[in-house]
This record gives structure tokens, sequence and C-alpha cells, in this order.
């Protein structure tokens, strides 16, 4: 018996692919999403920190190669992607993200769309995702045309007098958007364990939620989760891609489909068109402009633990809190010079959170003590792309990482400065932990995509140059990183591209 050919299927079910199939939801196409991994259990274990953070009972147990360097990066793979483990964070690229802009160590490129052309899906993805707000208190908020879906999460006491700090020292702190079911009748138990955790009572707004559920009520669409992609066939011309060869269930076999959309993440896609290189195309799939695999960023971030020796934090949900005012300059300068970028909000950090970054010899109560003196930051800046940031294939078929690192004078700046806000808000000490090559949250940029075939993978609408029928839509087509979470702003392009499949391409 012919294996059924599918209309769409769509590799990965994070948030762009699961915006994808939720446009495509009742349009009639045969759509099938493919997932590597399972359906996360719910389970006590979800809001257990040693389970999560000592055991790393939901990490891949894949590892890559950073050189000789051999490491288990920070992936996750379930229905929903790496969402079903994010801190919620929603935030929309400022206007100015969009245009070419100055940094230190050069010039963050410019978009091949601008701002205006998302603003209404950005509308549309913080409604389908929740998103918790209030407009008009983050001085580099870009316009909008309505309000938040729903009002901002509220601070607890200790956030609530560091805001009233921050704003005696001159700042605009305003409440950080986040995707949480948050008020009356919703499912937020305010658990203390909701940033890097899963969420056991479907509370967060991830995609699985959102997105892939609301999807397969549609009779249209179709999920098969535990199904490796190995490589993408293309027809004897290159230019279509006729069928995905994946491993299911220990056989391997082929998915037939008329159009394909790729949305594994930025490093796994990138490794997934390398792999799907032919005796016609070398380099890989969309690669004609050798730029798949490059232009790796994810973000320059150092955790801040904020401490007081006689001061209690006992917040549940911390992450309602963030500053802008020096996203574009330093503030203190009259806005003048580089860009530093964003502070916001950690999740409340554990005693089993902190074991594996302090010293062996700390004893288990100091760690303890601290965690419970502690208020958690994020601090972000924008990470240039480079060409020798790249996503390779080894030998043995795994991933190797390279992370050539820019803008770091400025952030190290962005850092000194934060640790001087918090000192002023009544911290006095600061201790701080940069996120390395391990821990790829906010990747992005590895199949930019442009206006010139020449120096992009993809068009303005996500689809490769080199074939008729291949988008990629995850943060794989970032051009630039710029300084906040990239959720929002792959689901507002994967919810533009799957509109304009559904009205134009599969009409």
């Amino acid at each position: 018996m012919r294996d059924k050919v599918y209309d769409v299927v769509i590799i990965g079910s994070g948030v762009g692919g699961g915006d994808v199939a939720l446009q495509l939801a009742g349009s009639g196409a045969r759509v099938l999403i493919l997932e590597r991994g399972p359906v996360l259990p719910r389970e006590p274990q979800n809001w257990d920190a040693e389970s999560v953070f000592v055991d790393l009972r939901y990490r891949s147990n894949e590892t890559w190669t950073n050189g000789d360097r051999r490491f288990r990066p920070g992936q996750y793979y379930y229905v929903g992607g790496h969402t079903k483990f994010y801190g919620a964070a929603m935030f929309r690229f400022r206007e100015r993200d969009f245009d070419a802009i100055e940094l230190e160590d050069g010039v963050s490129p410019a978009w091949p769309i601008k701002y205006a052309e998302l603003a209404p899906y950005y509308d549309e993805a913080e409604r389908l995702f929740g998103v918790r707000g209030t407009a008009g208190l983050d001085p580099t908020e870009p316009p909008r045309s309505v309000p938040y879906p729903h009002a901002a999460i509220p601070h607890e006491p200790v956030i609530a007098e560091l805001a009233e700090r921050f704003s005696a020292q001159g700042l605009h702190p305003f409440p950080m958007p986040a995707a949480v079911d948050f008020g009356p009748g919703g499912r937020c138990q305010r658990c203390g364990t909701c940033d890097a955790f899963p969420c056991r009572v479907d509370a967060k707004g991830d995609a699985e939620m959102c997105l892939v559920r609301p999807a397969l009520l549609q009779p249209n669409v179709e999920l098969r989760s535990e199904v490796m992609v190995e490589r993408l066939i293309t027809d004897d011309s290159g230019r279509r891609i006729v069928a995905a060869e994946v491993i299911e269930g220990g056989v391997r076999r082929r998915v037939q489909g008329d159009l394909f959309v790729l949305s594994a993440g930025a490093i796994n896609s990138a490794a997934l068109l390398q792999r799907s290189a032919t005796a016609r195309l070398p380099k890989g799939l969309a690669n004609s402009s050798d730029v798949v695999g490059r232009h790796f960023m994810a973000h320059n971030c150092t955790g801040l633990m904020a401490l007081h020796p006689f001061r209690r934090n006992d917040t549940q949900f911390p992450k309602t809190l963030s500053i802008n005012d020096y996203y574009f300059g330093d503030a203190d300068d009259g806005g003048k010079g580089p860009p530093l970028g964003n502070l916001q909000l950690l999740g409340k950090l554990r005693e089993p959170m902190l074991r594996g970054a302090m010293p062996a010899w700390m004893p288990r109560v100091v760690s303890k003590a601290m965690a419970a003196h502690s208020v958690d930051w994020y601090v972000m800046s924008e990470d240039l792309p480079h060409r020798d940031s790249t996503v390779r294939i080894n030998a043995d078929g795994s991933i190797d990482l390279r992370w050539h690192r820019t803008n770091m004078n400025a952030h190290r700046r962005w850092v000194r400065k934060a640790s001087t806000i918090l000192k002023k808000a009544g911290y006095p000490i600061v201790l701080t932990k940069p996120f390395e090559i391990d821990a790829p949250s906010h990747q992005c940029g590895t199949v930019r995509f442009g206006d010139d075939p020449a120096t992009s993978a993809l068009d303005p609408w996500c689809k490769a140059w080199d074939h008729d029928n291949l988008y990629v839509v995850d943060a794989g087509f970032f051009p630039s990183s710029a300084a906040v979470n990239p959720a929002l702003t792959i689901a507002a392009q994967a919810l533009r591209v799957g509109r304009h499949l559904r009205t134009e391409v599969l009409k």
C-alpha cells in the first residue's frame, strides 16, 4: 500500500512549526507534524529542582562538540519544543531592531521586513499565548494598535519594592510580558517552579498548549511524535523536496509531502539541511549562498544573584519586572554610546540549581542560604552574527557548535552597570555567572533570510531560494538577535508565513 502524501509536512512542534500548523488548521490541506520527542509527561518530577537540574531528567542525552571539547547541551525534545522549559517571556522586538544598528564590534544587520509587517502578527501571537503585560511603560516599546490581551501579573512584595527603588533612581521599570495563565479562573498556582521547569498543570503558555493542541482539534492536522527526521530527499533536479527520511519505531522509512516546513530549531535545522547533502548539492540543501550553519547567535547573557544577608526572598513567581533604559545606549550619558541591552528577572533560584555553579567545597547549607536571600536576574546583550560562528556535522553525525563571541565589552559594561543598579536598590552583594555555549536557549541565525540569494538562504517569506517547496520557520531565519527573548518574534513570523501558505501558496 502506498504511503499517504501530505500537502504539508512540518518538522518540529515548537513555536515555529506550531504556529504554521495552527494557521493551516481547518484549511483542508493535509498537514502532518513530525516531532522527534514524546509528549512530556505530567508528573511530580516536573516541579522538583533536584530532578530537573541535578538529575537532568528531561535534558537530551546527546553530546555535541566544541572543537575538541564534548558537552551535553541544554536541549529538550518534546511536543512543544523548548517552550516546555522556557521562562514564558514574550517581548516584541523594538522597532529599531529591524534596522541596521551600529554596535561596538560591528553592525547588526537590517531585516528584509520591518516591524510594521509583523505588528499584526505580534498582536495575534500575544492573543494565542495569552500574554500578560501593560503597554506604555517600557521606554523602548514599539507601536501597538491593541493593548495586551490580559493585565500584567502583579508583583509580589519584594519585587514591588524593587520596582519602586528603580523608579527612585530615575529608571523606568515595567511589567515583563509573560505567557502564563494567571488570574481569575487561570491555571497558574504560583508554584515557584516555572522558568526552566515544565509546567505540571499546563499553566505556561507553551507551543504544545497554545498551538499544537488547538491545531489537532481540526481533522486535517496530524501529529506523529518520537519520529526522528534524518534527512530531506530531493527530486532529480534538486529543486523540490519529495520526502523526509525518518526513523520511527526503529524503522527507517520515507514521509512524502508536497511542501515542507522545517522548524527543528536554529541548530538542528541547519544540521538537517547539511545532513541532506547530495552529489548535486554537496554543501547541503538551501545552501548555494554558503550561509547555512553560519552566523550562529545566542545572546550574551549573564545571571546575577543580588543578595541581602538579612532579607529573605519568598517570591514564588518573580518574572514580573524588566528594565530597558539601557537597551539602545547609556541612559546616564544622554543615551549616547553603543546599545547595552535588557535586564529582566529570572525564575527563583533554588539550592539544587546553584549546586553545579558553586565551588565543590561550598557546604550545601551556604548555597541554600544564598538561594533564600537572593533576587535573581538575567542580563542580556545583543550577539552579532559572525561568519565563523558555525553549526557543522561531525563524522559520527553529532553536531559541532562553534561560537565566535562578539560585543562582549559592551556586555561586560552592562553587567557592571546592572550590578550597580541592584546595589543602589539595596542589595550589597551581587554575584555573576555568564551563560556559555552549553546553554543555547536563544539560538538563532543559522539559516538567515534576506533580500539577496547570494547572502541569505531564505527569502522574506522564509522560503528557500534554492528550492520551490521548502520553508524554514524557526529562529534560524533571524539575521540579527536583538537583545530580547526571541519566542514572540518567531511566533509572529511563523503566523505571517502560515497565513501566506494558506492564502497564496496552497489555495
